[in-house]
């Protein structure tokens, strides 16, 4: 990367929320895990009913508001326009990645998932996506089935990026089965931010995990 491109998305811990239905627990633990250094948060939430996942994203919108810290809304574009979050990830099944950057604000970030596909990618970068994530980089107990990104496709997506960079280039997120302990060699790879749930949340020490990932980045 040369010296007068920027990233597009920050650098660093990219952490997802976890299924809890302890609103209080859910707004604790985000909250150790940003002063241990997470830069971005991303709202995903599968299995709560409707009125749990309202009043829970509401909260944690506003927690998210209180510490400036950037919040992503997973599936849903519509409702990151609306509540005016920092932006939104789109999988697969998740709508039209041209419609999403068509509706959402230029201001607002737009990241894609993109499996173990390059030319996914490639395709993603070409309707101006902010990043474009990797994975399942390791067995991930969130999505057993997931297909694998291996390191070679790590630093071919990190490649792609650069060949649509101008001035500002889209990141590379690797997800999937990411520890502290093993997220190095993707960073080697060219990664530019690791999403993460179990090893974050379900960590004994929230906020000392995520100084963990954050010094990795920092080295």
């Amino acid at each position: 990367m040369s010296m007068t491109t920027t990233l597009r998305f920050p650098r660093g811990l990219y952490g997802i929320t976890p299924e809890w239905d302890d609103t209080t627990k859910l707004l604790t633990a985000i909250r150790a895990a940003h002063e241990g250094g997470m830069q971005v948060l991303q709202w995903r939430r599968k299995l709560a009913p409707q009125p749990l996942h309202l009043a829970q994203r509401h909260a944690v919108q506003q927690l998210c508001a209180d510490l400036a810290l950037p919040l992503i809304i997973n599936d849903n574009w519509q409702a990151a326009r609306d509540l005016g979050c920092a932006g939104a990830h789109l999988g697969r099944d998740d709508g039209a990645l041209a419609e999403a950057r068509a509706g959402l604000q230029p201001t607002q970030w737009l990241g894609s998932t993109c499996y173990d596909l390059l030319n996914r990618a490639e395709q993603a970068l070409k309707l101006d996506v902010d990043y474009v994530a990797f994975g399942a980089v390791y067995p991930s107990s969130i999505k057993p089935n997931a297909p694998r990104a291996t390191v070679d496709i790590l630093r071919q997506g990190r490649a792609l990026c650069e060949q649509f960079s101008t001035d500002h280039r889209a990141a590379v997120v690797a997800i999937g089965g990411i520890t502290a302990q093993n997220a190095a060699p993707l960073i080697d790879a060219g990664v530019d931010s690791v999403a993460v749930i179990s090893s974050l949340f379900d960590a004994p020490d929230i906020y000392a995990e995520a100084r963990a990932f954050s010094r990795l980045f920092n080295s």
